[in-house]
């Protein structure tokens, strides 16, 4: 048995270089990580312009946020000016129990939450929220800001 010596040939055999002639069968996935990057930009930008919002001066506390809902909860919001907003649009008070009801009624979540300006007195709060619960809402979250006062002697 003797031991060969193979030389390297000019083409490499099987590892050499792909003939000019084949094609190229590889996919470039390079337009459309670009594509995908973009848009990635687009929506990071654009998705806190989406939230519903009416600029309200909220109270703040210590309490952390709640868990994020697989139905979008309903949003009740009483500005300083006395005015009640049904999500983003403004409604009468004697249409708010009525247009609750009819919400309840296609709705399975019974969530909402209550924004209230700092300045509107408790008084006004607490109609409003009889108001929900005579609409069939029952599950009423006060809106918040954080950074409030703990009460428990440790910081503010």
């Amino acid at each position: 048995m003797g031991a060969q010596v193979m030389g390297k040939s000019k083409g490499g055999g099987r590892r050499g270089r792909r003939a000019r002639t084949g094609r190229m069968s590889e996919i470039n996935v390079t337009p459309f990580v670009d594509v995908m990057l973009v848009l990635l930009i687009i929506f990071m930008v654009a998705a806190p312009m989406l939230t519903v919002g009416v600029p309200v001066e909220l109270p703040r506390t210590s309490a952390g946020a709640l868990p994020a809902e697989q139905e979008e909860p309903l949003s009740i919001t009483l500005t300083a000016e006395g005015q009640v907003l049904l999500m983003s649009t403004e409604i009468g008070q004697d249409d708010l129990i009525t247009r609750l009801r009819a919400i309840a009624e296609q709705r399975t979540n019974r969530k909402v939450f209550l924004r209230a300006d700092g300045s509107i007195p408790y008084e006004r709060v607490v109609q409003i929220m009889g108001a929900l619960n005579a609409g069939g809402f029952n599950d009423i979250g006060l809106v918040t800001e954080q950074g409030g006062p703990r009460f428990d002697g440790q910081g503010n």
